[in-house]
């Protein structure tokens, strides 16, 4: 397929991990799929929130790319994507406004 220059779109139409593969033309596993697609789309839009204001086609691509290769060489409790795997890890996220309020 073709990028279209302005593939955004094209982006916001897809909606499963297979359709997101096939339009960037990166092979899978329907096994690695069957276990991790909601982890891969996860880490693909952390990847692409890391990636500056409008990446390019080929950008995503190799985000995308990178997503699946995470999950294809690891699971999904040591990539901690959610989280309720990164609670089991012991990792807290607390917000900077929560800290240091005033108490009562």
């Amino acid at each position: 397929m073709t990028p279209n220059p302005d593939f955004a779109e094209e982006m916001e139409a897809l909606e499963s991990a297979e359709e997101f593969l096939q339009y960037f033309g990166i092979p899978f596993s329907p096994r690695v799929l069957a276990v991790h697609r909601l982890h891969i789309l996860q880490r693909f839009h952390n990847y692409l929130g890391g990636a500056g204001e409008a990446p390019g086609f080929e950008t995503c691509k190799a985000l995308l790319a990178r997503a699946y290769a995470d999950f294809v060489k690891s699971d999904a409790r040591t990539e901690a994507v959610f989280r309720v795997f990164q609670r089991a890890q012991g990792i807290a996220k607390v917000s900077i406004q929560s800290i240091g309020r005033a108490r009562s």
